[in-house]
């Protein structure tokens, strides 16, 4: 069986894109999945989140309670530390610095490097309370992951990393994506709907079989 691709639309800042990451990451275990992964930041710099949410504190205490409910619903509640976001001496970060760590692991090493510095930037955020937008962060997160400290920073650096998170956009913008996580099945154009892992295996198994 050809793998399906799926298009997954994530930006690292977003608790639900936690959930569904570590879902399918379970299911590319048990079948054929081809899965491209799509940084969509909701608010790009400080300027979009005093726009969003109207001040520092409205958008931590508005963004936790998010939390709150996305830790319910997650396979792994322990895994987010509503508490220590809570108490955090920084303003709560939009998610373009992060963004572009993806693309430049994605740039440096392919999908599956994107998928790893996805994750991994999202345990700093959600359950150690780093400042993800700090890039001090960032580059120990890479330092962790194995990258070599030039090569990375090159990358982060590099122009072109910003304006492959920013095709990243356009793209989304013409598949209608306006939310994440979306996650969408190219041979059929089918959006999965979020929720628990055995809900998301049936609506991949009922794709398969459309495209069989």
């Amino acid at each position: 069986m050809e793998p399906l691709c799926i298009d997954f639309f994530h930006d690292v800042v977003c608790c639900w894109s936690f959930n569904i990451s570590s879902r399918l990451r379970l299911l590319a275990g048990e079948m054929p999945l081809d899965i491209h992964h799509r940084t969509f930041v909701l608010q790009a710099s400080h300027t979009e989140m005093a726009t969003r949410w109207g001040s520092p504190e409205a958008a931590r205490k508005t963004i936790l309670g998010h939390w709150s409910v996305c830790r319910e619903a997650s396979d792994r509640p322990e895994l987010i530390d509503i508490d220590a976001m809570a108490r955090a001496d920084f303003d709560y970060p939009h998610g373009y610095i992060a963004a572009l760590a993806c693309k430049a692991a994605e740039r440096l090493a392919g999908q599956d490097a994107h998928w790893a510095m996805f994750d991994q930037l999202q345990r700093a955020h959600l359950t150690h309370a780093q400042n993800i937008a700090d890039p001090k962060v960032i580059r120990e997160v890479a330092h962790a992951l194995g990258f070599d400290a030039a090569g990375f920073n090159a990358a982060f650096d590099d122009p072109a990393t910003a304006a492959a998170v920013e095709a990243d956009r356009h793209y989304a913008r013409r598949h209608q994506v306006q939310a994440v996580p979306t996650v969408i099945i190219r041979e059929t154009g089918m959006r999965l709907v979020n929720g628990p892992i055995d809900d998301l295996r049936a609506q991949i198994r009922a794709a398969q079989r459309l495209v069989a």
